[in-house]
């Protein structure tokens, strides 16, 4: 068997379960192990899969810009956001980052909702700008220009000062040994400390993203109260959650 017909074959166990192990990968491709660990670290380097010990799993395939996330798959998006509301009330004080699942969610604020909102956010801060009810804090700091957030110290500063009732975490991907990840390692510093100043955490996560990895580390999974897709709670895919503890909705 050629290479190609390798990584292609690699690549389609990924997709139909979502992980592959060396010994698997191995028997069925009938080479080494050592053979399939090269063809995965090749498919790693093109942003195919993350390779993990033992094995791969899949990435987030979402796009990285805002430009581009914010129009990918906006009835998911909004489907989550109209689950999402539930869980706000008069008087909490809530982070919300930079997710385009919190986006959506900003833009769906009942007028008479009051709260008060942290947030890094331009999107998120320009939406509430007119909300007649919601006080905003906008944490300043250094522009990451595909995100249309802020990051630094000066914005992981002011989340520290806050203990907030709820933390409104858009998900990049989430897994359920691997835990939340990022791909930009700022997002993950202060997606850490959000989650850490919060009573509750509550991730917002197209289905799409669950059972993936990126590069940079959040937190454990099970340091989320609840997670929230578009889909019906009781999918397949989400039962290692549940018997976590996570409620799921």
């Amino acid at each position: 068997m050629v290479k190609e017909e390798r990584l292609q074959i690699i690549i389609n166990t990924l997709d139909k379960d979502s992980k592959v192990r060396l010994d698997a990968l191995s028997a069925l491709l009938n080479v080494s192990e050592d053979t399939v660990r090269r063809d995965i670290k090749e498919l790693d380097s093109q942003g195919l899969l993350r390779a993990v010990r033992g094995g791969a799993i899949s990435r987030s395939p979402i796009p990285q810009h805002y430009r581009d996330r914010e129009k990918y798959n906006q009835q998911h998006k909004q489907a989550i956001a109209n689950k999402a509301l539930q869980f706000l009330k008069d008087g909490q004080v809530v982070f919300f980052d930079g997710g385009t699942s919190v986006v959506a969610l900003a833009t769906i604020l009942p007028t008479d909702l009051k709260i008060t909102i942290i947030t890094n956010s331009f999107p998120v801060a320009n939406i509430l700008e007119d909300h007649p009810s919601a006080e905003v804090i906008f944490a300043g700091g250094r522009l990451q220009k595909t995100a249309f957030t802020t990051i630094g110290q000066e914005t992981i500063d002011t989340f520290k000062k806050v203990r907030a009732d709820i933390c409104m975490l858009g998900i990049c991907s989430l897994h359920h040994s691997m835990g939340i990840t990022s791909i930009i390692y700022e997002d993950a510093q202060l997606n850490n400390i959000m989650i850490s100043q919060a009573q509750k955490t509550i991730a917002l996560s197209a289905l799409e993203k669950i059972n993936t990895v990126e590069p940079y580390y959040v937190c454990p999974v099970n340091d989320v109260d609840v997670i929230i897709t578009e889909t019906d709670p009781d999918n397949a895919i989400l039962v290692p959650y549940k018997n976590l503890g996570i409620k799921v909705i």
